[in-house]
């Protein structure tokens, strides 16, 4: 099977899935370098909007791109990867990990325009002169499912709950009683086809995924979209590292 995305450093068409690494008006591609190899101050701005407009389409881009944009993210602003390998039951962290590690040397340079190119794929609409709104929600009209966004947060009496608002709190100690007594199926959906392990990686509740594994449930189970619980904890995991990584930065 072809890769979803081009070599280092390679510029294609549009066709194919394949991705441009310079902007469209070619203002990127072309931009001098800064002093001592420093990414020129036009692509360093526009990196910035692109990951600031990346909040509001994770849950369209896939699970491949999702690793590809974080890897570079990590690149751009950590540099080379410098941190352990995750354990082999942190699934999510230890692909993360791999992502990053790949990329070896790619400079900064390289790593915002595939980065900018990957959002101007998922989003060929978007304008980076127009300002990001600031406090934007998470976009539900590119499609697919946005769990955080959809579901309100509002104060549910307890009579009036089931196992899916329990495992939105993270209340474990209900989740693992109501499945050792056979009232639950592990991998029981909600209309959605969003499944327990759904909800518990679209929350974060790392320990909550752990206690739901150890029950077999299914990390292969797809929502009605066709996605997994691991692509929605990619899509919280990115969603948290932008927002910080915006917050520290303000």
């Amino acid at each position: 099977m072809a890769s979803l995305y081009p070599a280092p450093g390679a510029t294609t068409g549009d066709s194919g899935g394949e991705l441009s690494s310079g902007d469209e008006s070619g203002d990127v591609g072309d931009s001098p370098a800064g002093p001592d190899g420093e990414a020129p101050k036009s692509l360093v701005e526009l990196f910035e909007k692109a990951a600031a407009h990346l909040q509001g389409l994770v849950q369209v881009a896939s699970r491949e791109q999702l690793l590809y944009l974080y890897a570079r993210y990590k690149q751009v602003k950590v540099g080379n990867c410098n941190t352990p390998k995750p354990s082999f039951f942190d699934f999510e962290g230890k692909q993360k990990w791999e992502a990053w590690k790949a990329l070896g040397d790619s400079s900064p340079s390289q790593a915002m325009q595939e980065y900018i190119a990957v959002v101007k794929k998922l989003d060929p609409n978007w304008n980076p002169q127009m300002a990001e709104k600031k406090g934007k929600e998470v976009n539900a009209g590119f499609g697919g499912p946005v769990v955080s966004s959809l579901y309100q947060e509002e104060t549910i009496r307890e009579e009036d709950k089931n196992i899916f608002d329990y495992c939105r709190e993270n209340n474990i100690d209900h989740i693992t009683k109501a499945i050792r007594s056979k009232k639950v199926d592990v991998n029981m959906k909600d209309e959605e086809g969003r499944a327990l392990l759904h909800w518990a990686c679209d929350r974060g509740h790392k320990d909550l995924v752990t206690v739901l594994l150890q029950y077999a449930a299914d990390i292969n189970c797809q929502d009605n979209e066709g996605q997994t619980a691991l692509h929605y904890a990619l899509c919280a995991a990115i969603r948290r590292f932008h927002i910080g990584m915006t917050r520290k930065d303000a």
